[in-house]
């Protein structure tokens, strides 16, 4: 699969088969979201990997559409440095990276975000940090669940042309 056809292909997942995901895999999806681009390089990333079915399920709690979590084999927590100014935009690279590494391994995955659009955590966010051990200083930006899917879902392009213009805003042809 390449990169466009992985773009194309992934899709949210919310059901996955009872099937763990393999170390092997989950070190891939970390080394392609460790190849995200950054900002000035600052790199403000930390990844949780979460396993376990009981911080799972009390994960699965923290947001109303976090539910599938405690269905998924393997959690993935992106937080962010907020000392970075760019760390929701660096942190937004990482997990595409995350999704379509998944997509590409034949697994499924979800982003559930958990950031707070305030400057400070809101009680979702605050939850997700605390039942992960995460410092002062960091922020949560999302949940990704992932699992070998329980079905197929089409490729597909969700192009708008109504959003495109050529040259300037509003042009609609070339």
């Amino acid at each position: 699969m390449d990169a466009l056809e992985a773009m194309l292909a992934r899709r949210s997942i919310r059901r996955y088969t009872s099937e763990d995901v393999s170390v092997q895999d989950e070190v891939r999806l970390i080394d392609a979201a460790f190849a995200a681009p950054s900002a000035n390089n600052s790199r403000p990333w930390h990844f949780v990997v979460v396993r376990d079915r009981a911080t799972r399920a009390r994960l699965s709690g923290v947001h109303r559409w976090s539910r599938m979590l405690a269905r998924s084999p393997l959690v993935i927590a992106v937080l962010g440095r907020v000392d970075a100014h760019w760390w929701i935009e660096d942190c937004s690279a990482a997990t595409e990276n995350i999704l379509l590494a998944a997509t590409e391994l034949g697994l499924g995955s979800v982003w559930v975000g958990i950031r707070d659009p305030s400057p400070e955590p809101g009680p979702e966010e605050s939850a997700c940090l605390e039942i992960l051990g995460a410092p002062p200083g960091h922020r949560a930006l999302c949940l990704i669940g992932i699992g070998h899917p329980a079905g197929a879902k089409p490729p597909r392009t969700q192009r708008q042309s109504g959003k495109l213009s050529y040259e300037r805003f509003g042009r609609r042809a070339r």
